[in-house]
């Protein structure tokens, strides 16, 4: 009988945008189990709450072909123990240019020394989600221009009502 293997793909999905769903969709191939993981982080400021994310990704993973298979959850602490905690195999981080391997690496081997039992998988960013980053996406709505096409329907909405209400 084989094993289920499950990933985690972290971040802090502030908010979710068309380049996390892309590789959600990617890693629901790749792994029998995907556990998308909103990363608690009392020291960052957010514009949406962490159960308003959970939430936004819930919505926007609902039409994926497989969704019995990815899974929603928050956590605090280490990585590589909620990883433990869930039997995860690996990691998945997604990697939009050089700048994000430079950033990447140290952690992907902190995480290798702390659970060697773990492997970090990282998928490259799809060329026509490259641009797109939570930070940029949140800028561009706050200074009025058009976030269609960079994040699912229902978060463009609640992240122009959210920007609007500054």
């Amino acid at each position: 009988m084989s094993q289920t293997r499950i990933a985690l793909f972290p971040g802090s999905f502030d908010p979710i945008t068309e380049g996390h769903l892309d590789l959600i969709r990617r890693a629901a191939r790749l792994f029998d189990r995907v556990v998308v993981t909103v990363l608690i982080n009392p020291a960052k400021q957010s514009l949406f709450t962490v159960d308003e994310r959970v939430d936004l990704i819930r919505e926007s993973c609902a039409g994926i072909d497989s969704p019995g298979h990815i899974e929603v959850d928050a956590f605090g602490g280490l990585l590589v123990e909620y990883a433990q905690r869930v039997g995860a195999v690996a990691i998945v981080r997604g990697l939009r240019s050089s700048t994000d391997f430079e950033y990447e690496q140290p952690m992907i081997a902190m995480n290798a020394h702390l659970a060697p039992g773990i492997d970090t998988v990282c998928l490259l960013a799809s060329a026509q989600h490259a641009h797109i980053s939570s930070r940029l996406v949140k800028e561009v709505a706050s200074l009025g221009g058009s976030v269609t096409g960079m994040v699912p329907r229902a978060v463009e909405a609640r992240l122009m009502a959210r920007v609007r209400k500054g």
